[in-house]
């Protein structure tokens, strides 16, 4: 297990600057749960007939143990010590696992690919439900604007995807401010409301959530999926541990978001009590006339920040998700010289907006997407427990009699709020389980297809090392330059070296083997090469790169020249093979999932912008082979 190291910059002097600026990226999404999650725990109480007062306090501490058990104890006091070389979220604890039981693939692999596709999932809900709810604040400001929701939802957040080639570094300095304010303004208008009624401060004794538990387990099922809204953006704290590290993320919400989101939660139960009307929009209705319409700009402009955040999580995801296998390469596009994490995925953020846009479309509005929203997060946040439970268990990085016992009472809260969501699966749930499996399927498919794929290779090659000795014996004809040949597996020839003897009988005087290995670690901190020369003066070349890091082969191939080997990258020709995949009735996999590996792999980007090889100086041989 590696151990926890400092964020890029993170020193005693700069970790309130990190502290602050996490406000912007990591804290938006659950910064906009007051629009939405008092509503929607309070609504099935409504439309029961219920004892609103028992229910308001009920639902104000079910609101507060939540974000002291799943989010506090959890993510911040607990999960930010499981980390990857500093780096967090739910692949991340997949190969700290893996690393821990020595074993790739099998349960581990595969609770990762659920938490992975169910996160996607929820990067469609969220940028949908955050926006629409700030939107609607414009009916509470006027009835006649409520035409003018959905439309004006669609327009701002097809802008955001739209823009997002262009990165956020241009306005992520705006980001913390604005968030800032929003904590503020919540923390505020929560002081000033619970005046309205003292009694709301019974809510903070956990007796009142358990009562409604105990009084009505049937109902309290339908008010713990609105409650559990409120927690959904703390696998973000994880997530994105390695661009802050953990003590500032600790900092601002220890000082920041959890005070005033306590204080808000408090506040809207205190002016419920005091106006029970207020129970349809407690947070917009809390606000004074002349406030209202500052409010609703203020929580849209909060909404798309806390977009954002998650769209550039699912392109985070994505990438490390490419690097161990799980899905087909894509192209991805740096958008900051200066911050190694921003980057885009245009496929990955086409698909979204698409998904997005079903979601506004089919919803219309946050009461009815909030029947959608918990599925996804909550299945994720599942997969960290049971994985935390493992990683604990391997590590002792905290003791057992604490780290069990804690995880496993947090796991028991979640798979209430699971199956508190699981009654919303025929309202509008089944949406993130669709995609979720959809997604689920697709990397399931790309696995299997990618491993026949290897066996048969592995079965037809050979031995490159023998076939060097047999050419040295007796060489073709040697050409002045240098050749560099991709290849899969260090040990057989690629199968570009054998079409390129078969059909021009020729060899180049410098011959460069190159692999590239992703390893178990972010970003790859030991030598990032190693070269040694075989037979025929070739060389073979192994270079690393970490999971969350884009191989780079020229700048391996120039790394090389501590170790002997002269290439210049920009002259090198470089030797590809591009494999056309074909179905074959004796493939182990049936038709249909042979198709959509084909598919797969048709879309998946040219090794040469994946691995950053000048386009003009390529070769590329092609072959058909089926799996």
């Amino acid at each position: 297990m590696s151990q926890a190291v400092p964020a890029p910059g993170e020193t005693s002097q700069n970790r309130l600057k990190l502290a602050f600026a996490t406000l912007g990226i990591v804290y938006g999404d659950i910064g906009t749960s007051p629009l939405y999650a008092m509503r929607e725990a309070l609504h099935p109480v409504v439309r029961a007939g219920g004892d609103l007062r028992l229910a308001v306090l009920g639902v104000v501490s079910l609101l507060i143990w939540a974000l002291l058990i799943v989010v506090t104890l959890k993510y911040v006091v607990m999960l930010m010590r499981a980390d990857n070389r500093g780096e967090g979220g739910i692949l991340s604890l997949v190969v700290l696992v893996e690393t821990l039981l020595k074993k790739k693939g099998g349960l581990v692999l595969g609770l990762g690919i659920v938490g992975a596709a169910f996160f996607f999932g929820d990067a469609m809900i969220t940028p949908a439900m955050s926006v629409l709810s700030a939107v609607e604040g414009l009916a509470v400001i006027n009835k006649g604007f409520e035409p003018v929701v959905v439309p004006l939802t669609l327009a701002i957040l097809t802008t955001l995807f739209v823009f997002q080639y262009k990165g956020t570094a241009g306005v992520a300095s705006l980001f913390a401010p604005i968030t800032m304010l929003w904590f503020v303004t919540l923390g505020v208008m929560g002081f000033i409301h619970i005046f309205d009624n003292f009694e709301i401060f019974k809510a903070l004794n956990p007796w009142y959530g358990f009562r409604i538990l105990v009084d009505q387990p049937a109902l309290a099922l339908h008010v713990f999926g609105g409650v559990f809204l409120a927690v959904t953006g703390g696998e973000a704290l994880y997530a994105d541990m390695g661009h802050f590290g953990r003590t500032p993320i600790r900092l601002a919400w220890a000082g920041v978001v959890l005070p005033n989101l306590l204080l808000n939660y408090l506040g809207q139960g205190a002016f419920v009590l005091a106006h029970p009307h207020a129970v349809e929009n407690p947070l917009f209705l809390m606000a004074p006339t002349w406030g209202l319409v500052p409010l609703v700009i203020l929580a849209t402009a909060v909404t798309v920040i806390a977009s954002q955040a998650v769209i550039t999580g699912a392109f985070s995801i994505a990438q490390q998700a490419m690097s161990l296998g799980l899905l087909p390469r894509m192209n991805i596009t740096h958008t900051s010289e200066e911050e190694q994490g921003q980057i885009y995925v245009g496929q990955i953020n086409w698909l979204i907006l698409i998904g997005v846009i079903l979601l506004v479309l089919v919803f219309k509005s946050s009461s009815n997407l909030a029947s959608a929203y918990g599925v996804a997060v909550n299945t994720s946040m599942i997969v960290d427990s049971i994985l935390g439970l493992i990683f604990f268990w391997k590590a002792r990085s905290l003791p057992r009699w604490f780290a069990i016992p804690a995880l496993l009472l947090i796991l028991v809260v979640e798979l209430m709020f699971g199956t508190a969501n699981a009654l919303k699966i025929l309202h509008g749930g089944y949406m993130p389980v669709l995609i979720g499996a959809t997604i689920i399927l697709l990397m399931i498919t790309w696995l299997r297809g990618r491993a026949l794929l290897a066996k048969k290779l592995e079965k037809e090659s050979i031995e490159l090392e023998g076939l060097l000795q047999s050419l040295e014996r007796r060489s073709p004809t040697r050409v002045a330059g240098a050749a560099v040949f991709m290849q899969t597996d260090i040990r057989y020839a690629p199968s570009a070296l054998m079409h390129n003897l078969k059909h021009n009988r020729v060899l180049h005087d410098i011959l460069v083997f190159i692999s590239v290995e992703t390893t178990d670690e972010p970003r790859h901190e030991g030598d990032r090469v190693s070269c040694r020369q075989t037979a025929l003066g070739a060389w073979i070349v192994e270079a690393r790169f970490g999971y969350m890091e884009q191989p780079d082969v020229p700048a391996a191939l120039r790394a090389c020249a501590d170790q002997g080997l002269e290439v210049d990258p920009r002259l090198a020709s470089y030797f590809m093979g591009r494999r056309t995949i074909r179905l074959s009735p004796r493939s182990p996999m049936p038709f249909w999932q042979q198709r959509i590996f084909i598919m797969l792999a048709n879309q998946s980007s040219r090794a040469i912008e994946f691995f950053r090889i000048p386009p003009d100086r390529v070769v590329e041989l092609g072959l058909q082979m089926s799996v």
